[in-house]
């Protein structure tokens, strides 16, 4: 009896953690580039009670094992990199990736984190930044006369301004991707650094080597299904309220 109320008791707190991941992924449904987790779930050892194949008399073995599971447990959060939709803002400084990558950002401390929300902004010397203030990596500064900012697939940043023909080159947006962006660590914000699991960064040029090209005037929203998250939710509760 007491090995049962163990067992039922592990699953309860699993199924606790289970249900604040769905709960965080509907709270997160409108945050710019959310992508969702779900948990990963592993039995736990299981007490042998009778080995399979085990001799019962000459040249007799059990055909079959008598084990009892001692439970489950939550293995992992998986994060899910799948495309969220674009949605269509006409901010020249909104920037969605189309396909893999992630834009880098300075924070304060010198390291680079990384993120695929696209809405910047500028600071009060034009440096291109998150809504936090960090800073876009590699620096962009917009000139304060610029008429028209302009974003080329390939991350090329270019201006017009006043009584200017000819656009000016500022610079150019690069990205990072990962061998398992999976393995990225959350930080808030946003924002992701790297870990042993993921990998280090691979830096190149939007649309080369792998990397998702830029449409400007675009937001990728969170890959969150509303329906199939509350699904989840509603079947999970409804499995806790049977007897």
């Amino acid at each position: 009896m007491m090995r049962a109320l163990f067992s039922a008791a592990s699953g309860m707190m699993a199924q606790q953690l289970n249900i604040d991941t769905i709960s965080n992924n509907l709270a997160n449904v409108n945050t710019v580039g959310f992508k969702k987790v779900r948990v990963d779930f592993q039995d736990i050892l299981y007490q042998t009670l009778k080995a399979a194949g085990a001799p019962v008399a000459p040249g007799v073995q059990n055909p079959t094992g008598l084990q009892v599971g001692l439970g489950v447990r939550p293995a992992s959060t998986q994060r899910i990199f799948l495309q969220g939709d674009f949605q269509k803002t006409d901010n020249p400084l909104d920037v969605v990736i189309e396909g893999q990558g992630f834009f880098q950002i300075s924070m304060p401390d010198g390291s680079i984190a990384y993120t695929r929300d696209g809405s910047f902004k500028r600071d009060s010397q034009g440096r291109l930044v998150t809504s936090d203030g960090f800073f876009v990596s590699p620096e962009l500064a917009i000139p304060q006369d610029a008429v028209t900012i302009s974003i080329g697939q390939d991350g090329t940043v270019s201006v017009t301004t006043q009584g200017q023909a000819a656009p000016q080159v500022l610079g150019q947006i690069t990205l990072a991707r990962f061998i398992n962006p999976g393995g990225l660590e959350s930080k808030g914000k946003n924002l992701f650094v790297e870990t042993a699991a993921s990998g280090p960064p691979i830096v190149g040029t939007p649309g080369t080597g792998g990397m998702g090209s830029l449409a400007q005037g675009f937001l990728e929203s969170s890959n969150v299904q509303i329906v199939e998250e509350l699904a989840r939710l509603r079947t999970r509760c409804w499995d806790r309220r049977r007897p």
